[in-house]
């Protein structure tokens, strides 16, 4: 294929397996980690062919001159950016450091809305491009104790809809990925109680797995889903 894939938060097991599931495809790939350089080597070992990663690159998307450095770094063509990056504050509303509604608001909203600006002139220029944005069930339908992580996935939720009625006329695809219970790190805070009990109000009696978000990802950079656009696909088992 050749095309090149940049993925945000590729450290992340939904990204990781992202990075796996595309590199194995024939995508070549370029790699973001904020903390977690071993899993960026796990992705390696992982791929059939460890020469789809073009590279990769450390930045902490809260602050504002990690990103520009970041983008100072991406000097390969982009084809493809996957936003795949973040994390969620669990916590009542009232009682959230403010620092922490910046650093949320920062990598789920003004770190993409920069990322974007800086690589859709060369995307545009081609006529061609995808940007896939890997966003939340709670996006969606709010979530209490997440108030904050809510509103930052249901702004990038916003962002995709509108930003694909601006860029689509130019060739640029725009669609967003929003998840439910999936098995990741990030929900394994969870007892064996609470996990059954989350089971049990989803249709499927299960979590979904990150291949799944990984083949959807593959599915929307197909050229026969090109007239998917400014959609937000919901891979959550009918939970909700």
């Amino acid at each position: 294929m050749g095309k090149n894939v940049l993925i945000f938060g590729a450290s992340g097991d939904i990204g990781s397996e992202i990075a796996v599931h595309l590199g194995n495809l024939g995508y070549s790939l370029v790699l973001h980690y904020h903390q977690n350089r071993d899993k960026i080597n796990e992705i390696y070992e992982r791929l059939e062919n460890p020469t789809s990663i073009l590279g990769y690159f450390q930045a902490d998307l809260t602050k504002f001159t990690e990103i520009t450095r970041c983008l100072d770094e991406i000097w390969y063509p982009v084809d493809a950016i996957i936003f795949a990056s973040g994390h969620s504050y669990t916590g009542i509303f009232q009682e959230m450091p403010v620092k922490e509604m910046d650093n949320l608001l920062s990598v789920h909203v003004k770190a993409p809305w920069m990322i974007c600006k800086h690589l859709l002139p060369q995307m545009i220029q081609r006529k061609s491009g995808h940007i896939i944005f890997i966003t939340s069930i709670w996006g969606d339908y709010g979530a209490s104790n997440e108030v904050v992580y809510s509103s930052v996935k249901g702004a990038q939720s916003s962002f995709v809809k509108a930003l694909a009625k601006e860029v689509g006329p130019s060739g640029i695809s725009v669609n967003g990925i929003s998840p439910g219970f999936i098995e990741t790190k990030m929900n394994k805070q969870f007892t064996k109680e609470e996990r059954l009990n989350i089971y049990s109000e989803i249709p499927l009696n299960r979590g979904g797995f990150p291949s799944e978000i990984a083949f959807t990802v593959q599915f929307l950079l197909d050229k026969r889903s090109q007239y998917i656009q400014g959609e937000i696909i919901r891979i959550n088992g009918a939970w909700i």
